[in-house]
């Protein structure tokens, strides 16, 4: 296999998974108009592909390792493609959502198995690049297709935010069959009752909290949640006892393993929700557009797109889960300036300044943790671990936008949030000032939470990848 064209390949299929997280948001007034829906109906589109990844990741990543990666995420590639075509086309709301359920399947296989391919074409000692490259790709695509998501809707139309996927997919689906090839498959049966479990817990929990975000707590939403935690138990039992698990619960007695796990998932918690915050603090307070907020925040972006292959090859070369670390406390600075700076009236060259160090904190944290993440994994289960790590990103995600749209519903009304969210209202004088304050206490929550994700880091960290290539 041509290692240039594969990662270029793996690249383009995080990137097209990333961007599709996000691309929809400012389309979604024009896209609630033309199909004449309501927004809360709409914002489904966005919400449902969310949803689909965070539910899949884990089973897709496991069945990479039965069947074979390259045959998952070439599938994943094409069902990612055509269902972007679909969508394009779609007349009405419902299909439009249903296509995006297919498209997030299609993601779900190409995201979870991404870190698995690394590991099998690259020697230990070059994967932190690799994951650097790659990484570039997942974090700038969720802003990047904030930025397309408004071009292509001003310019060409809300049908382009899916047909721009199309030429990219087919050149890419084309180099995927011809370079990326079966590692060695695992000879054992997929758990479908721990697969059946473990979606069932994390849609309930992740359609519960969505809706409590969307319309208000309710009993029902609330039954949901705890009806999803409790599942998970049972999941734990049932790993504990099929011969052949989605996720080994030994491989957690790993510490690098764990902690660089759970790392990321208060990352994704606590560093998501800075981007959502900020485009509040543009549209709402600032009266910016949505393609002008989106414009401000890109610079932090570039910065972790320049350096996140160069903070790779330094986690190659040993304790990538201290550098991980050190990221999520350049980031816990950037949450701290947001709360003691940010004001009504704050320089927009001040933001840039912050979004910086917020750009160097990711390019140093996520190469870093995915090359913890993956040097700590048994080589048969290289699959199951990248989804469990592409799943606790999405439910990162998730989370981070229902943490955002609950703090603001804190202060203002709840359809007024989703308003200044997608761009469509400006809060006046004296509602900017409470709003800003409710947003001091989300970063305040978030840095919380960061700091968390940093211990975890660190104290996996003692780990020297280097010793042991």
């Amino acid at each position: 296999m041509n290692q240039k064209i594969v990662l270029l390949v793996l690249s383009l299929g995080t990137l097209m998974a990333a961007v599709d997280t996000t691309i929809v948001l400012l389309a979604l007034p024009t896209i609630t108009d033309c199909l004449h829906t309501n927004l809360f109906s709409s914002i489904w589109v966005l919400l449902a592909y969310l949803i689909v990844l965070a539910v899949l990741s884990t089973q897709a990543g496991r069945i990479g390792d039965l069947i074979g990666r390259g045959k998952i995420y070439n599938s994943g590639f094409i069902l990612f493609t055509l269902a972007s075509a679909l969508a394009g086309i779609s007349p009405n709301v419902c299909l439009l959502i249903s296509f995006r359920v297919i498209q997030a399947i299609g993601g779900a296989l190409l995201t979870s198995n991404s870190y698995a391919i690394i590991a099998d074409v690259f020697p230990p000692n070059s994967r932190g690049k690799a994951y650097g490259i790659t990484a570039l790709g997942w974090n700038v695509g969720a802003l990047l297709g904030i930025v397309l998501g408004g071009v292509l809707t001003t310019f060409f139309g809300w049908r382009f935010i899916f047909y721009i996927n199309v030429p990219i997919g087919i050149i890419s689906v084309i180099l995927g069959i011809r370079e990326i090839r079966d590692s060695r498959v695992i000879k054992n049966k997929l758990d479908i009752t721990g697969s059946v479990i473990l979606g069932v817990s994390l849609a309930l929990i992740s359609v519960g909290s969505m809706m409590i975000a969307g319309i208000g707590v309710n009993i029902m939403d609330v039954v949901e949640i705890i009806l999803g935690i409790a599942l998970l138990p049972f999941f734990v039992i049932n790993e504990s006892k099929v011969q052949s698990p989605i996720i080994n619960l030994k491989l957690f007695k790993i510490r690098l393993l764990s902690f660089s796990l759970l790392a990321s998932l208060f990352q994704g918690i606590g560093a998501l929700s800075i981007t959502f915050l900020l485009i509040m603090y543009l549209q709402g307070v600032r009266g910016l557009t949505p393609l002008q907020s989106s414009l401000l925040l890109t610079p932090g972006y570039v910065v972790a797109s320049v350096l996140a292959p160069f903070m790779g090859r330094i986690a190659d070369k040993g304790r990538p889960g201290l550098l991980a670390g050190i990221g999520l406390l350049f980031i816990f600075a950037s949450l701290m300036l947001y709360y003691f700076i940010l004001t009504p009236s704050t320089p927009y060259f001040t933001i840039l300044g912050i979004t910086a160090i917020t750009g160097i904190g990711s390019a140093m944290f996520w190469p870093s943790n995915a090359t913890a993440v993956m040097f700590s994994a048994p080589k048969e289960y290289y699959g199951s671990v990248s989804g469990v790590s592409r799943t606790l990103g999405s439910i990162g995600t998730t989370l981070s936008y229902v943490m955002s749209i609950t703090v603001a519903t804190l202060v203002i009304p709840r359809q007024v949030a989703f308003e200044i969210f997608l761009g469509t209202n400006v809060l006046d004088d004296d509602v900017s000032n409470a709003f800003v304050n409710g947003l001091h206490f989300a970063f305040l929550i978030s840095a919380t939470i960061i700091i968390v994700a940093a211990l975890f880091s660190v104290l996996g960290g003692s780990t020297n990848v280097k010793r042991s290539y």
